[in-house]
């Protein structure tokens, strides 16, 4: 969930547009990452009830109204889609060699799909794209696009939780190449775009997925593309035995290493034993409010998740909403000067989990915490990790920074990304005392 800065830039964004759905025909000027927010009037349409609904249902979690919306996408073009359709159709042919002339597949188009909560509040933006084969016109599927990260928050989640633990301990580049398993713990699920992002980018990534919200769960699954085949029962096992063929040419075993659970986030960590590499936490409800349990430094939240990082490298990031950009701060003020504009309550959670995850005693830290700002949005990533730095060092901004940029470059080039992650790491980075 997010928050907007500078309205009116925002605002000259949303250009009119009289667009059909799954426009193909559409041109934009390139750029090569389809999620860059050049592209968000396309995603957040002309007004609040623009977008055709293709889900509306009521939460009895606190979400209120949870709606999916659809708006055109101007991108991929139709060369783009021949290849996919390629893929495709390839990829059928590799699972059912016997018959793959009745497996051709048509992509019919791509849309932005966001999911809204009390119809004011963007949840998520992801782009589906939608396929059928051409035997069976009723086949028609939906596949989220895993590269696309649409929203610029997580886009920051990404490049400094992936940053600060290619830094650690943890051999990230096995990981990336599943040589080596990185357990991934997701709290809030939303459309699904930040575990999809990770699953399919790091071979070996398994990454749980805690969403409260039923409703939220299957309009994820229902019109956002996300693999069906992620959720589970509370018995722990599939909530679906064996994955449909669809699913098997659609995600290509991405979707074996997700596992989405219907849980309260507190409950599922209390009632654990799992042990994470790196958690990512974004848990707002339909009032647009981060639940105090989760960042309550005596409540039980933040003890068992502290019992639930992996004790070398243990990595948490904290998506948090501002309710003012702070663009013209002072580098060298002091750590609660620089947060007062983003809200009071920002500095209390991120000393709660600094305090909470990582510090061993009245004066010796087993970690560090910082905190970034998101571009174009009124969000802030905070980041908190194990044993990555010591001594004097770990109050050297310039020289943490400089780490987490040195090892940006790296994860950019390992996982061949669409956008950079530099402008995300550097922007307002400040360390928490």
């Amino acid at each position: 969930m997010w928050r907007r800065a500078r309205t009116a830039l925002i605002k000259s964004n949303l250009r009119r547009r009289n667009l059909r759905c799954f426009s193909s025909s559409i041109r934009h000027t390139h750029v090569e990452d389809e999620g860059d927010f050049s592209y968000s009037s396309e995603w957040w349409g002309k007004d609040s009830g623009d977008g055709d609904t293709v889900l509306r249902s009521f939460s009895d979690k606190g979400n209120g109204s949870v709606s999916v919306l659809a708006y055109p996408s101007s991108r991929p073009d139709s060369v783009q889609r021949e290849v996919m359709e390629k893929w495709l159709n390839r990829r059928y042919g590799e699972l059912h060699p016997e018959n793959d002339q009745s497996g051709n597949f048509d992509v019919l188009g791509y849309q932005w799909r966001v999911l809204r909560f009390n119809d004011f509040t963007r949840q998520t933006t992801v782009k589906i794209m939608a396929a059928q084969r051409k035997s069976d016109p009723t086949s028609l599927c939906f596949m989220q696009q895993p590269h696309i990260l649409a929203v610029p928050y997580i886009k920051s989640m990404i490049s400094v939780g992936l940053a600060t633990i290619a830094s650690s301990t943890c051999d990230f580049r096995k990981a990336v190449y599943g040589e080596k398993t990185l357990r991934v713990l997701c709290i809030g699920h939303g459309g699904g775009s930040l575990p999809l992002f990770l699953a399919s980018k790091i071979q070996g990534a398994v990454v749980h997925v805690v969403e409260i919200d039923p409703l939220v769960i299957s309009a994820s699954v229902q019109a956002m593309g996300f693999p069906a085949y992620a959720v589970m029962k509370s018995s722990n096992e599939r909530a679906i035995a064996h994955p449909k063929l669809i699913d098997e040419v659609l995600w290509k075993g991405t979707h074996e290493r997700l596992f989405l659970f219907e849980s309260d986030a507190e409950n599922f960590i209390l009632n654990n034993t799992n042990l994470y590499d790196i958690v990512f936490i974004d848990a707002y409800d339909g009032d647009d409010i981060f639940p105090h349990k989760l960042w309550d430094c005596k409540g039980s939240f933040l003890e068992a998740l502290r019992n639930r990082l992996h004790p070398e490298h243990g990595t948490v990031v904290v998506n948090l909403h501002a309710d003012a950009d702070f663009l013209d701060i002072e580098q060298g003020s002091s750590f609660p000067n620089q947060l007062l504009p983003m809200g009071k309550y920002v500095s209390r959670v991120c000393r709660a989990y600094k305090d909470v995850l990582v510090r061993r005693g009245d004066s010796e830290d087993s970690g560090l915490g910082y905190i970034v700002q998101v571009p174009w949005l009124c969000n802030a990533s905070l980041v908190v990790c194990r044993g990555l730095m010591h001594g004097s060092k770990l109050l050297q901004r310039d020289w943490v920074l400089n780490t987490f940029i040195s090892k940006s470059l790296e994860v950019e080039k390992l996982l061949n990304l669409p956008f950079s992650c530099l402008q995300y790491i550097k922007r307002g980075f400040m360390l928490v005392d």
